[in-house]
């Protein structure tokens, strides 16, 4: 159940990291609340994770769910454009996320 806080943990990186990117600046009241209750329930989930993960694992898988989640909620809903070489690059961080799972013995 750890790892699956820490993946909800992660995508609520991802929603508030979007959600800012809609407040423009903080200027809109509905993505402001969206962005604080996003980072709210993040460090929340984060906070149970870590209770029985060590940190050295659970943050970088962390920050990594929310890096790789925030490019694609760019390419999808802000058409963001990524190089060949940047998509190669995604490719290996979301293997360096999962490497760290499968290798943390947890």
């Amino acid at each position: 159940m750890t790892w699956i806080y820490l993946i909800i943990a992660g995508l609520f990186e991802v929603v508030w990291a979007t959600s800012m990117k809609l407040s423009h600046g903080f200027t809109n009241i509905f993505w402001d609340v969206v962005t604080l209750l996003g980072m709210l329930f993040s460090f929340y989930f984060l906070a149970i994770a870590i209770k029985h993960l060590p940190i050295s694992i659970a943050y970088p898988v962390w920050t990594g769910i929310g890096a790789v989640g925030s490019i694609l909620a760019g390419v999808i809903l802000f058409r963001d454009q990524i190089s060949v070489i940047t998509w190669i690059f995604i490719f290996m961080l979301l293997v360096g996320i999962i490497g760290i799972k499968v290798t943390s013995g947890h």
